[in-house]
């Protein structure tokens, strides 16, 4: 089970920190937005050993994706944020040790959260 929580309203170029506590193993976390009328998109990815990143090119240098091993929690910090960011963001986990290339497609993962909703103000 995932739990997702830290959405909300922020104007352009404030931060949010996202936050997405899960309850079983898994082998890599990802985060995911969709805007309305979109598909779901990639937006980063952590693995649990090792710690090792993965980010879409449209959040690099923005956005920090984490994970707290003891808490079972995996963070994203999202900064200067635009109004395009605006979208619900879910939480996934992948299980299966595929090559990295997988880890960018929502079919890759198993496990999704509800979603939480981050708005950006103009």
């Amino acid at each position: 089970q995932l739990q997702a929580s830290g959405g909300g309203l922020v104007q352009a170029g404030g931060s949010l920190r996202l936050s997405c506590a899960a309850s079983g193993n898994s082998y890599i976390m990802g985060w995911f937005q969709q805007a309305p009328g979109k598909e779901r998109e990639f937006v980063a990815a952590i693995r649990w050993s090792g710690g090792y990143t993965y980010y879409a090119d449209s959040v690099k240098g923005r956005f920090t994706i984490s994970r707290d091993n003891a808490k079972n929690t995996v963070y994203l910090q999202m900064d200067s944020l635009k109004p395009e960011d605006t979208a619900v963001y879910y939480c996934a986990a992948g299980m299966r040790t595929y090559h990295s290339v997988n880890y960018y497609y929502a079919n890759y993962y198993a496990y999704w959260g509800q979603g939480t909703l981050v708005t950006v103000s103009s």
